[in-house]
């Protein structure tokens, strides 16, 4: 059977020439995605975008003759300056004609204006992130098929012949028609051959050899082993991940947490989940919100709920730890952590949330912890006054590689932190304590 599609393409919009036109001017395109990402809305981010790029970038090279060198024979017609047979000069400079003044940047034109649908822009986005530190064990972008035993068939490779349940539906077959055994015709060989030397009961001699002959009839009918006894091993592919792995998100949202450092967090655990749910199919995400109680919550409660309460940063990692105890072992699964506070913690809980946090180090690929302010003051990844958390985790800093500590206080340097924490790279940075 064969299908052909015959549906028309909306006008404009062939996707093999869509296709190639992406693929051409990726670079560019990639360029303007990144661009208009700092100022756009989380909530937006799956939508579609438009982007200018430089007419520039996607003009097709073609061969054009240059008028100064190359050599030329020509006729042309006489005018009042020349006359048949004169020979013209080649003009000297540029490469003849002459055209407006540019524009003082050497831009004359306009950008070509291009709309990326959805998945084009996400894939764009998410393009060269991904979760840092994988050298240990791979997370699997793509599930591989693994064959496992799905019963038994009737035909199949003669390598793959389930001789016991072969062997068990041909006597079951046996047994149901009554086909004679071995035993059964030896026992009546040897009464026939006794009968026949002894010469007693001639009419019992014949009846006996009668019955022989039957047995032998059906032996020859009912053959041992039938195509319909056959069984093969069946095996079908099953999708299985290559690894497993999962982040865990905890936010801070007590007292001292403003709605404009909740609506930082919210921002950047929002991207975080964006990021999971579209690069990754095998990420397990747990959500945990504290104050001075920690508790495992659902999307929908970790970034609508508006319970608040005192600080002991603490119980959000004792809590991590019981989920990784009960749930994750470090041995099966790639362990991740995003947390993001205002860096205040309670006095007495500075040595807990430390030694918590040493515990849970070793089992993780990677801990980012951001820290959300009211101050705009200082560049991206700088603290000019550090915070009893901030100095708390610092200590950890020269000991643990797979950390990383950000600082956050205006909405458009949440992309700039989220993709330093998440660019491809060897090896994960670390900001100046």
């Amino acid at each position: 059977m064969h299908i052909v599609d015959r549906r028309l393409n909306s006008s404009g919009k062939s996707l093999p020439n869509r296709q190639r036109f992406l693929r051409r001017v990726r670079g560019e395109v990639q360029k303007a995605v990144h661009d208009i990402s700092k100022d756009r809305q989380i909530r937006n981010l799956e939508a579609e975008a438009e982007i200018t790029i430089p007419t520039d970038g996607i003009n097709e090279p073609t061969f054009r003759r240059k008028s100064q060198s190359g050599k030329r024979s020509i006729v042309l017609p006489g005018n009042r300056h020349y006359v048949e047979g004169d020979t013209i000069p080649r003009p000297q400079g540029g490469d003849g004609g002459g055209g407006s003044e540019g524009s003082p940047d050497g831009s004359g034109e306009d950008g070509f204006r291009f709309v990326l649908t959805k998945d084009e822009f996400l894939d764009m986005f998410l393009e060269d992130l991904e979760l840092p530190d994988l050298s240990k064990r791979r997370v699997a972008m793509i599930v591989a098929d693994t064959p496992r035993r799905a019963g038994y068939s009737m035909d199949g490779s003669p390598s793959r012949l389930a001789i016991a349940r072969t062997m068990r539906n041909a006597l079951s077959r046996r047994i149901a028609l009554n086909r004679p055994t071995d035993a059964e015709k030896k026992i009546l060989e040897d009464e026939i051959a006794a009968l026949a030397e002894s010469g007693d009961d001639p009419e019992r001699l014949i009846m006996l050899r009668g019955e022989y002959d039957i047995m032998q009839t059906r032996t020859l009918r009912i053959p041992y082993i039938d195509p319909i006894d056959l069984r093969y091993r069946r095996f079908e592919s099953v999708p299985k991940p290559v690894a497993q792995a999962v982040m865990f998100c905890l936010m801070d949202v007590s007292g001292s947490m403003t709605e404009h450092m909740k609506d930082l967090a919210k921002r950047f655990f929002m991207l975080l989940y964006v990021f999971l749910s579209r690069r990754y199919d095998n990420v397990d995400i747990v959500f945990i919100r504290h104050t001075h109680e920690a508790a495992e919550v659902d999307e929908e409660t970790f970034f609508r709920s508006t319970e608040t309460g005192g600080t002991v940063v603490s119980s959000a990692l004792v809590k991590m730890r019981e989920i990784i105890a009960d749930r994750y072992s470090p041995s099966d699964w790639n362990i991740y952590a995003a947390q993001a506070s205002d860096g205040d913690n309670s006095p007495g809980d500075h040595l807990a949330a430390s030694e918590m946090l040493s515990v849970i180090l070793p089992d993780c690929q990677h801990f980012s912890y951001v820290e959300v302010s009211e101050s705009s003051e200082g560049t991206v990844g700088y603290v000019p006054h550090q915070t009893s958390l901030w100095r708390t985790y610092s200590e950890l800093l020269e000991d643990c590689d797979n950390l990383a500590m950000r600082k956050v206080s205006n909405p458009r340097d949440i992309y700039p932190v989220f993709r330093d924490l998440f660019l491809r790279r060897n090896a994960t940075a670390e900001s100046p304590a």
